[in-house]
């Protein structure tokens, strides 16, 4: 008796559930698929995105020109890991458009970031293009999400500054911390490394 009463209280009722297998056809529904649209008006978590100028660098229709969060060492190191993943392969390391692809015969070779009109652009702007693309440049929307577009913009901005920078810039007690090197001929390619100048001794003297 006791095995009977175990035997009436098992229940399959969690291994046939009313479910419809991923597309397929259900007679219920006028197209006869199983796979319904989202309600409308769903919102996926996490994707509210309240904040329109986070998504889209825009105030209204124009682009603006602040980042949507405090600038700091590690939005820097992450928009430069960004950068040269994404960025680099057409625009350079240094942002004047020289990178590998055009190095190696494309089409057309991208705008330096230092010219004066995208040394004026505001932040915004930088942002629309990374993530709707401009001319022949596709969107990464895709692959870069908004906070990451965000820190490349401000890697984009500071690589303005350092590649236009004059000791002028530099705050009053504080001292530049070493001069650039200087290359014997041309400073080298993928192929070939840079040959730095070596200092005579009297050049040691002199710094001394």
């Amino acid at each position: 008796m006791a095995a009977i009463a175990m035997l009436c209280g098992c229940r399959i009722d969690m291994h046939v559930q009313p479910r419809e297998n991923p597309l397929s056809r259900n007679d219920f529904y006028a197209d006869q698929r199983s796979e319904r649209p989202p309600v409308e008006g769903t919102v996926a978590r996490g994707d509210l995105r309240e904040d329109t100028y986070f998504y889209t660098g825009k105030i209204g229709n124009n682009p603006g020109d602040y980042l949507p969060f405090p600038l700091t060492k590690e939005v820097l190191q992450r928009g430069r890991e960004r950068y040269n993943i994404y960025c680099a392969p057409c625009h350079s390391q240094v942002g004047d458009g020289n990178g590998f692809v055009p190095s190696r015969g494309f089409a057309r070779k991208p705008p330096s970031y230092h010219i004066p009109r995208l040394q004026k652009a505001p932040l915004g702007y930088f942002y629309d293009v990374i993530t709707n693309g401009f001319g022949i440049m596709p969107d990464y929307a895709s692959q870069v999400p908004p906070r990451d577009r965000w820190d490349i913009v401000a890697y984009i901005r500071a690589l303005q500054l350092s590649q236009n920078a004059t000791r002028a810039d530099v705050p009053a007690g504080q001292t530049v911390p070493s001069e650039p090197p200087k290359f014997r001929g041309q400073p080298g390619s993928g192929a070939t490394l840079p040959v730095i100048e070596s200092e005579t001794p009297s050049q040691t003297e002199e710094k001394k």
